[in-house]
């Protein structure tokens, strides 16, 4: 039996990390280059490559000399700050996750521009780590379509000839998302609770726009 993919996003998607991510990486750039500020990071929808690159920048600091370090202290900071900024789970994600992992003909991916360790550090701050045993990630590339091409891989890695290419969804809160799921052919459910325009999601024209993921029933009836 061919199983459907599900490529699920995390910031605005399963969770709210309330800026957690960029409080600790302002945490790590004072600990590190003695920063008392950083300046505004456009983070929605963009892969952590991109935004740390942007970040070094600005700071006029080597992205190669400092970038392993970097990481490894924002790594440690990252669970306090998702525990200040009350990092949390989106409504009916927990529900909706425990009903999909239940579906034999289901398996369940991460597609994120979150670093893979920060990626991890997230999902376990909010309880749904377990849920998920792929993915791609935000280490390697700053564009979205090259990270949607290693979720990709990475499925057919986890689950062998049960992947089809024609039964891939994204699930995501932003036109981002929305575009890099397009770029490896994969269907889209989009959500507007990234808090990013609605009228821009719309625009995107994902296959499924809901208001959140507490009513997906429908949506689940149609990949069984």
């Amino acid at each position: 039996m061919k199983a459907w993919t599900l490529l699920f996003d995390i910031d605005g998607t399963i969770m709210t990390s309330a800026h957690a991510g960029t409080s600790a990486m302002a945490e790590t750039a004072k600990e590190l280059f003695g920063v008392s500020e950083i300046g505004p990071l456009n983070v929605h929808g963009r892969c952590d490559r991109g935004i740390l690159a942007e970040l070094f920048q600005g700071l006029g600091v080597s992205y190669e000399q400092h970038h392993e370090e970097f990481c490894r202290r924002y790594y440690q900071n990252l669970p306090a700050s998702l525990v200040k900024n009350e990092g949390r789970l989106l409504p009916g994600v927990e529900s909706l996750l425990e009903t999909l992992q239940s579906q034999d003909n289901i398996a369940l991916g991460i597609l994120t521009g979150n670093l893979q360790r920060a990626a991890e550090i997230k999902l376990k701050h909010v309880g749904v780590d377990q849920y998920f045993s792929f993915g791609g990630y935000g280490d390697q590339f700053a564009d979205r379509n090259d990270v949607a091409a290693q979720a990709v891989q990475s499925a057919k890695n986890a689950i062998g000839d049960r992947f089809s290419s024609d039964q891939v969804w994204v699930i995501g809160d932003t036109p981002n998302d929305i575009r890099c799921a397009r770029s490896i052919d994969a269907k889209v459910l989009a959500v507007k609770t990234g808090g990013g325009s609605a009228n821009k999601l719309s625009s995107a024209a994902p296959d499924l726009l809901l208001d959140d993921l507490t009513d997906c029933e429908q949506w689940i009836g149609s990949l069984k």
